[in-house]
């Protein structure tokens, strides 16, 4: 009877698991064809025979471009390939920051703007507007400041929330909001101090989130930053498994829960801060993706934290597509507003299923 019950369960362990690999394996598929789509989509239709040729003819010995116009080619490749890899990067970034404070703070409301870091990113990315080129020889100054004063959040919310060899999260959560108050307004006060009216509208497009600016050494920088705070996250996936219990719990299993959340926390906030110094705040987006995963594949880290890498990275892109489509005459809409619109009433919703649970 017992051994039966072990086989079982051991069986249902096995197909749990296939049913999560086919699933990522499916969702990578679906991440190649989308990109492909996207790249034949925009004001000027490209045929998606004409574009997978030229995607493939990028690959070593594969020279399958015939027929495809210079000026084809230098619409895919140049301009919009980079925008699309730049919004997948980008959506990938913040679900994954998403799911991670979601699983450390064990509240499905947690998203990558909680401690401030994309506040202070934001607040870099005004000052680059106002003080220096807009666009300049290589990444130009504006990711860069933007990033760096990121970084430097982390570094001074880490120092204001430590209470001695331990970081609790209830003083990491009120330092993150106050340190993300104290940015937004300096950002109002240089808008209305400083900003002209060109400065203005290009600053108040760029804080509702857009990829139109990408370029292909956008791509180059965002992608090691992306790769160096997520291959942490997903080391300690099952130690986010673990912290679902309850701290003293997970200490009870042999657990450093402080080293974990350190390692965690820095890690999210590094690829927020990376996400939000090229591609402006996108909100939402680290709410709805993770819990839109977890909804449908399960609250196991192990394959919530990938899923929600590639799904995050495939809402971004069509998102973005659809920005760049939608209004026409040459116009173009913040990707944000796309986010907002499908995001706040995703939150609502959020918000009145955790009233249930508490009321």
């Amino acid at each position: 009877m017992g051994t039966g019950l072990v086989d079982r369960l051991t069986i249902g362990l096995v197909a749990y698991r296939r049913r999560r690999y086919l699933s990522i394996a499916g969702l990578l598929a679906l991440f190649a064809v989308i990109i492909g789509v996207a790249c034949g989509v925009g004001p000027e239709n490209i045929s998606f025979a004409d574009v997978w040729k030229l995607l493939l003819s990028k690959l070593p010995w594969v020279n399958i471009d015939e027929g495809v116009t210079r000026t084809v080619s230098t619409i895919v490749i140049d301009y919009r390939l980079p925008r699309i890899l730049l919004a997948g990067l980008v959506g990938a970034a913040l679900s994954t920051a998403g799911a991670t404070f979601q699983g450390i703070f064990r509240n499905p409301l947690a998203d990558p703007y909680l401690l401030g870091v994309a506040q202070a990113s934001s607040l870099g990315a005004v000052i680059g507007f106002m003080f220096f080129p807009a666009q300049s020889a290589g990444i130009g100054w504006i990711p860069v400041i933007a990033l760096c004063c990121g970084i430097v959040c982390i570094v001074v919310l880490y120092l204001l929330a430590r209470v001695g060899k331990t970081l609790p999260m209830t003083t990491v959560i009120l330092a993150g909001v106050v340190l993300g108050a104290i940015f937004t307004a300096l950002i109002s006060f240089l808008l209305w101090k400083f900003a002209n009216e060109n400065h203005g509208m290009g600053i108040v497009f760029w804080l509702m989130g857009t990829c139109s600016s990408a370029k292909w050494l956008d791509v180059y920088v965002l992608f090691p930053y992306l790769i160096l705070g997520i291959i942490p996250i997903y080391l300690y996936s099952r130690s986010l498994n673990i912290m679902q219990l309850d701290e003293e719990q997970a200490q009870q299993l042999g657990m450093n829960v402080e080293k974990v959340k350190i390692i965690l926390l820095l890690s999210a906030a590094l690829i927020t801060a990376a996400a939000v110094s090229f591609a402006g705040s996108i909100g939402f987006l680290g709410i709805i993706i993770p819990h839109a995963v977890r909804l449908i594949w399960g609250p196991d880290y192990r394959f919530l934290l990938p899923l929600s890498t590639i799904v995050g990275a495939i809402f971004l892109i069509l998102a973005d597509t659809l920005c760049r489509t939608i209004a026409g005459g040459g116009e173009e809409m913040p990707v944000g507003i796309v986010t907002a619109f499908i995001g706040a009433p995703f939150f609502l919703y959020l918000l009145r299923q955790k009233k249930r649970v508490f009321f």
